[in-house]
């Protein structure tokens, strides 16, 4: 049960089925989804969900795109992302949701995701989502800090 309503939040920050055309009620429905491809609008409703991030190119590089390319991606939203450029969005979803729940407000949760953080090394969380070992990373930490674990 919690799954589902982790998937839920992750899909909402896209912009839930209206914009993803299709319910995602789990990790495989959203396996296929990234597959198939998250439609470029998503990254518009997940952007405008960001209060802060989006201001300082964090979310572009977090994304693994120029801020060239998510013009682009604006300017063409029926467009289908990649599979990873989709696969890095809905992982980006995933963190922020789970920072969200952790840090009590989507607010704390940016502030958190742009302050170094000791537990990373001094590096800023946003910074390492743009490598797949630094978002382990970031997930990990993240897990600890629910947990009252400090490493």
């Amino acid at each position: 049960m919690a799954e589902v309503a982790e998937v839920a939040r992750v899909a909402s920050f896209l912009g839930g089925p209206a914009t993803l055309k299709k319910p995602i009620n789990d990790q495989i429905d959203a396996h296929k989804l990234i597959l198939e491809g998250i439609p470029a609008s998503a990254l518009l409703v997940l952007a405008g969900h960001l209060r802060d991030l989006q201001k300082t190119g964090a979310f572009e590089k977090a994304l693994g795109m120029s801020l060239r390319t998510f013009q682009r991606r604006k300017d063409d939203p029926t467009r289908l992302l990649s599979t990873e450029q989709s696969s890095r969005a809905w992982k980006f979803a995933e963190i922020l949701a789970k920072a969200t729940e952790v840090f009590g407000s989507q607010e704390e949760a940016e502030r958190w995701l742009e302050r170094p953080a000791m537990g990373l090394d001094g590096h800023r969380p946003v910074d390492l989502l743009a490598t797949s070992a630094g978002t382990e990373l970031v997930e990990t930490f993240l897990e600890q800090l629910e947990y009252g674990v400090y490493v």
